[in-house]
């Protein structure tokens, strides 16, 4: 599959999709629809392949949720979820994106996001409900520059 599907903004009536998938795969949902984040939909066809979602907060922003159903994994789904996501983030002026994950640091690290201290974090992003917390603080930091 890879880059065939459509990547639309997310809206009221996909939030349960949103929030289920998330929950799935154990990240946090609580704030679906409540965050700044603008959450994303990843769909080829008719069928939903998975979501992401965006915080931007100036030159800096948050990189979250980022999920692939079980049955599109391994075809290069989550891969160009994160370009398309990269990409959004850019069109936003994000420059720097950050995120933090506890099982996806190998996936990231390949797609060029590097380990940084939580304390180099911007505080916009730094301030933010996954940050402060929904994520453990043993999650690792991560950063890329768009």
């Amino acid at each position: 599959m890879t880059d065939e599907f459509e990547l639309r903004e997310a809206t009221a009536a996909d939030r349960s999709y949103v929030r289920t998938l998330l929950e799935r795969e154990g990240l946090p949902s609580s704030d679906v629809g409540e965050s700044p984040a603008r959450f994303y939909v990843a769909v080829e066809g008719s069928d939903a392949v998975g979501v992401g979602g965006i915080e931007a907060y100036g030159d800096c922003g948050l990189l979250r949720s980022v999920v692939v159903e079980a049955a599109a994994r391994g075809e290069g789904t989550g891969a160009a979820l994160c370009d398309a996501l990269e990409a959004r983030a850019r069109d936003a002026g994000v420059e720097t994106l950050y995120l933090l994950t506890t099982t996806a640091a190998p996936f990231f690290a390949d797609r060029g996001y590097a380990e940084t201290p939580r304390t180099d974090v911007p505080e916009a992003v730094a301030r933010t409900a996954e940050f402060e917390d929904l994520c453990p603080d043993a999650a690792t930091c991560m950063k890329k520059s768009l």
